[in-house]
């Protein structure tokens, strides 16, 4: 009898959608499925990306961290490529688009603690800082989506 061994699918990510610099909107600016917030560095030699949040018609309420996790890869006007910020990306996000969010809330990352893994990140909108805090905790969460920028 021949015994066949169970291999964990993984899904590939589809390599991100491109954009030209000249043609990307005015921050704040409906664009790409959502609002356009602005340009995030590439790190580790990735190429830098344009950074689109969804629109509050798609913001999940009360929801704890795995469950946003989970919940911001859902399709939304169509597109398949949303995931949640990570900390970089929610910084901005706060930064440029504030009023895009309720400033009286906290926003989870997908950024998990690096000293506690029971932990990860949420933006606060009203004073802009970032705190760590038990994944089990119900926060908003609002997905985003990234467009590598090209000349």
């Amino acid at each position: 009898m021949e015994t066949i061994e169970a291999k964990q699918v993984v899904a590939a990510t589809p390599a991100p959608a491109t954009i030209k610099l000249a043609d990307l909107p005015k921050i704040g600016t409906a664009f790409a499925g959502g609002i356009y917030a602005g340009i995030i560095g590439g790190t580790d030699n990735q190429p830098d990306y344009a950074l689109i949040h969804a629109t509050v018609d798609f913001e999940l309420f009360e929801i704890n961290w795995q469950d946003a996790i989970t919940r911001a890869q859902e399709p939304i006007n169509n597109l398949t490529d949303w995931s949640l910020p990570d900390r970089r990306e929610a910084r901005l996000l706060s930064i440029n688009t504030p009023d895009s969010f309720d400033v009286r809330e906290s926003y989870w990352t997908s950024t998990q603690h690096a000293l506690y893994s029971v932990c990860a990140w949420v933006q606060d909108f009203g004073y802009g800082t970032q705190s760590g805090l038990h994944k089990s905790l119900e926060f908003r969460a609002r997905a985003v989506r990234r467009l590598s920028v090209i000349e």
